[in-house]
């Protein structure tokens, strides 16, 4: 008998913890490199995703400790940006009242696109317990973790608000960023989770410029 008769049902290729495994690899021939690159970087996304969410939430600083959990409380329902659209539209005049309306406008398709599209596509487990303290990862959502609404929600709005009155816009980037700092620091998302949700809400916002630009203006 050939040694290579005896070869096992899976090679691997790389070397240490860059590994990837190829299952089948005699029945199938050899694999594409294309293939190849894609496991590897899949492979390395996923630890790096391990890793920061592992880092970020073991942050104990008493300003974590205070103020995430207050972002978290005003991120819930989308309060926060209802808040602030209210307040632009009662002090900010007519440009107020637009960038209000673009920004709610983006952050409703933000909403619609990442939990009633991709939620459903795009199935992921939460982060494990093990990368997360247990009080932090006890009260967490049973849907997909793959993307983050919330981020999606806040990016939507600030971007919205930034194109037509870019100091509120830049007020509003500072809770955007701690929402998106609080779904990796309380184990709801991986890094990769909020990324992708910042993605779509750069998007729902460039959208709603592009294609609801004429009605928008009309508000008066």
């Amino acid at each position: 008998m050939r040694p290579n008769d005896t070869a096992a049902d899976h090679r691997t290729t790389g070397r240490g913890a860059d590994q990837v495994t190829v299952e089948g690899s005699e029945r199938s021939g050899p694999v594409p490199w294309p293939r190849m690159c894609v496991a590897a970087c899949r492979d390395r996304l996923y630890r790096i995703d391990r890793g920061v969410t592992r880092g970020v939430a073991a942050w104990r600083s008493p300003w974590a400790r205070r103020l995430l959990p207050a972002v978290e409380s005003g991120a819930e329902h989308t309060k926060l940006w209802w808040a602030a659209a209210a307040l632009l539209a009662a002090t900010g005049g007519r440009t107020g009242r637009r960038a209000a309306v673009t920004g709610l406008a983006g952050m409703a398709v933000a909403e619609a696109f990442s939990d009633g599209v991709l939620k459903r596509l795009c199935h992921r487990a939460r982060p494990p317990q093990e990368l997360v303290p247990s009080q932090d990862a006890d009260d967490r959502p049973d849907s997909s973790s793959f993307p983050s609404g919330h981020t999606a929600a806040a990016v939507a709005f600030t971007v919205g608000v930034a194109v037509l009155r870019p100091g509120a816009g830049l007020v509003c980037a500072v809770p955007a960023t701690l929402i998106a700092t609080e779904r990796v620091h309380t184990g709801a998302h991986y890094p990769s989770d909020v990324v992708a949700g910042a993605a779509v809400g750069l998007a729902s916002a460039w959208l709603i410029r592009r294609t609801s630009r004429r009605p928008v203006q009309r508000v008066r």
